[in-house]
C-alpha cells in the first residue's frame, strides 16, 4: 500500500481511478523532444542526472556501463553522420553516449587468472540491459529537472565507427545515445498500443478484456495514422503495421553482430 507521502493524487483512465504521483505523471507525459533552446545545460546538472541514474538496478551488481558526455561540435557532427545525419545530434547542447562496458569486469577477471574471451549470449545481454536501465533512468531524472531529450539508437548504424569517435576501448560499445537540452518545441504525445492488449494475467493470452491481437493492432494502426496526419505527416491507414514491416523485413543493421564481435561481445 502507498502511504500518504507517496500518494499524491488519483488519475482517471478509461473510467477507472488509479493512484498517481509526481513520478507517474512525469512518465505518463513523456515525449521525445528534438529541438532545444540555446540555453546551456550545466555540468552540475548532467552530473546530478547521472549520479541518480547510476542507482538503477544492475545484474549481480556488475555495473557494466559507462557514459561518454559529448559537447564538442566536431564530435557531434561526426556522430550525426553515423546516425543518418540527424540534425538534433549536431544541435543538442549535450549528448550522452550510454555504453555497455565489460572492461572493468575483464580487469577483475584477468587479475584472478581468468579471461572474458568467448563471453556468451547471457553476458552480452545482461551487460547491454544494464546500460539500458541506466539510460532510461537518466532520461527520467533529466525530465524531472525540466530537461527533455530523445534516445538515439542509430549510433548502432556503425558500432565500430561510433566506438572510434567516442574513443571506446575493446569490450565497450555504445548501445544508444541521449540528446539532452531545454525544450524549444515539444511535439504532441504519440499514442501507445492499447493497455488491454499488452497486459496479461498469470499467463500469456489471459487478457483482462477480450481484446485480441488483430483487433488491437488494427485499432492502433488507426490511432497512430490519425496522430501522424494531425501533425502533418503523411502515412498509410495501417500506419504502425506498415512501418514495422518496412523496418524489419529488410533486416536492419545486419552487420551489427559482426561489429559487436569486433568490440569483444559475443552474441552467439
Amino acid at each position: 500500500m502507498l502511504d500518504n507521502e507517496q500518494m499524491t493524487g488519483m488519475a482517471h483512465v478509461g473510467g477507472t481511478e488509479l493512484p498517481s504521483s509526481e513520478t507517474i505523471r512525469l512518465m505518463a507525459n513523456r515525449v521525445s523532444v528534438r529541438k532545444y533552446t540555446d540555453q546551456p545545460v550545466p555540468d552540475a546538472m548532467v552530473e546530478a542526472v547521472l549520479r541518480a541514474a547510476f542507482r538503477a538496478p544492475t545484474s549481480s551488481n556488475i555495473q557494466s556501463y559507462s557514459v561518454v558526455v559529448v559537447r564538442d561540435r566536431e564530435t557531434l557532427g561526426r556522430l550525426s553522420v553515423v546516425t543518418a545525419n540527424q540534425r538534433h545530434v549536431v544541435e543538442t547542447p549535450v549528448f550522452l553516449g550510454f555504453c555497455t562496458d565489460m572492461a572493468r569486469i575483464e580487469h577483475a577477471m584477468l587479475a584472478r587468472g581468468h579471461d572474458i574471451d568467448g563471453n556468451n549470449l547471457e553476458m552480452s545481454l545482461v551487460t547491454s540491459m544494464d546500460a539500458a536501465l541506466v539510460g532510461m533512468s537518466a532520461s527520467l531524472a533529466a525530465e524531472s529537472l525540466g530537461l527533455r531529450g530523445v534516445m538515439i539508437g542509430a549510433v548502432r548504424n556503425d558500432a565500430v565507427a561510433t566506438a572510434h569517435i567516442l574513443g571506446l576501448p575493446h569490450r565497450v560499445y555504445c548501445v544508444f545515445g541521449l540528446c539532452l537540452g531545454w525544450p524549444d518545441e515539444t511535439p504532441p504525445q504519440k499514442p501507445r498500443m492499447p493497455y488491454d492488449a499488452m497486459v496479461h494475467y498469470e499467463h500469456y493470452g489471459a487478457l483482462r478484456n477480450s481484446t485480441v491481437m488483430a483487433e488491437a493492432v488494427a485499432h492502433y494502426d488507426g490511432e497512430l495514422a490519425a496522430h501522424y496526419r494531425a501533425t502533418g505527416r503523411k502515412t498509410s491507414d495501417d500506419s504502425w503495421s506498415h512501418d514495422v514491416d518496412a523496418k524489419f523485413s529488410v533486416k536492419p543493421r545486419d552487420t551489427l553482430r559482426r561489429q559487436l564481435a569486433m568490440r569483444g561481445f559475443d552474441f552467439r
